[in-house]
């Protein structure tokens, strides 16, 4: 029987590579492994939809299905996951110790739909009873001038977002006290230069470890992608898809746990792992819906409350159901 082949892009992460260099295989497929940097992927994938699978930001993902724009269906294969309180960085002079004095305040925000952003907004509200409504956002680019949403938003009448200047950039504007604070994934170049820049929460590690004991949240920011039109077409390909990616993830997560020479350059690695499994236990980074239903449910209650989901989607809709069942390994 004929191989189906399949175009795979995702970033170069340690949980895909057994994919990519060929110690798994995908049952029933030859594959094509790309793996471009993620701005240039989303981009490709959500505007061209170049790619049978793909990774995929989770929040824009979540909009375009709301509107019937896009021709993929999420896998519950989780590629990338962070907790965000690290992603704060206020102005020391504007009087915010603590995020309820964000209240007010004029934050930015490389795109006001990414997923950090979605997940940062939710934690104001939802662990600080800080609205969306109750900031004045502006959204551009960090470091180089220039950037824009990439799907046009139709947010609240009540929240207020402005794009900066066309050749102004957040950090710079951040360094010179055009805003308040900032709400990035990427550490601004102003943090550590300017001595009014610091993080809303300086000791951010435990502040997220705090935040996972409390909520019970291991915030996901992409997803892994299929074309639906595949999945129709080979009804098998969800469960091999699903299969080869969580062997992947096993087996990085085994490489990592080899103390007698680490595979990765971080010391003191075991202990950092026994300190994550005492926090979020022993599978610590679960595919699959049934360990990830309330960080799923969480993502889908703020797209649609944050005005950016047109609709408020069900997991069902979102996710190929459940395939745990598929596989063990």
């Amino acid at each position: 029987m004929p191989q189906l082949h399949l175009s795979i892009s995702t970033g170069d992460y340690d949980r895909v590579r057994a994919i990519k260099d060929g110690r798994v295989t995908v049952q029933g497929c030859t594959v094509t492994y790309l793996t471009p940097p993620l701005e240039e992927l989303f981009i490709r994938a959500l505007i061209g939809a170049e790619f049978d699978a793909c990774e995929v930001s989770f929040s824009s993902y979540l909009i375009a299905l709301s509107r019937g724009k896009t021709p993929y269906r999420a896998l519950p294969v989780f590629l990338s996951r962070v907790f965000r309180h690290s992603a704060f960085y206020v102005r020391t002079d504007r009087g915010i110790a603590r995020p309820e004095d964000l209240r007010g305040k004029r934050v930015g925000v490389p795109e006001y739909q990414m997923t950090a952003a979605l997940w940062a907004r939710g934690l104001l509200e939802d662990e600080y009873g800080v609205k969306p409504s109750e900031i004045e956002w502006r959204n551009g680019g960090l470091e180089q001038p220039g950037r824009s949403e990439k799907l046009a938003l139709d947010l609240p009448p009540d929240v207020t977002l402005v794009p900066i200047g066309p050749g102004e950039t957040l950090s710079a504007m951040l360094a010179s006290g055009a805003l308040d604070a900032l709400v990035t994934p990427r550490t601004p170049s102003c943090f550590g230069k300017v001595p009014q820049v610091a993080r809303l929460f300086p000791d951010y590690r435990a502040a997220e470890r705090a935040y996972a004991r409390k909520s019970g949240l291991f915030p996901i920011m992409h997803v892994l992608a299929v074309r639906e039109e595949l999945l129709r077409a080979h009804p098998w390909l969800a469960s091999s898809l699903f299969a080869a990616f969580r062997q992947a993830k096993d087996i990085a997560i085994r490489e990592l746990e080899e103390i007698g020479a680490y595979n990765v350059t971080v010391p003191w690695l075991a202990e950092e792992l026994k300190d994550i499994r005492a926090v979020l236990g022993e599978d610590y980074w679960p595919y699959g819906l049934a360990k990830n239903r309330a960080s799923i449910e969480a993502a889908l209650r703020y797209s649609h409350a944050q005005g950016l989901s047109a609709r408020r989607l069900t997991i069902e809709e979102a996710f190929v159901p459940d395939l745990d069942w598929a596989v063990r390994v």
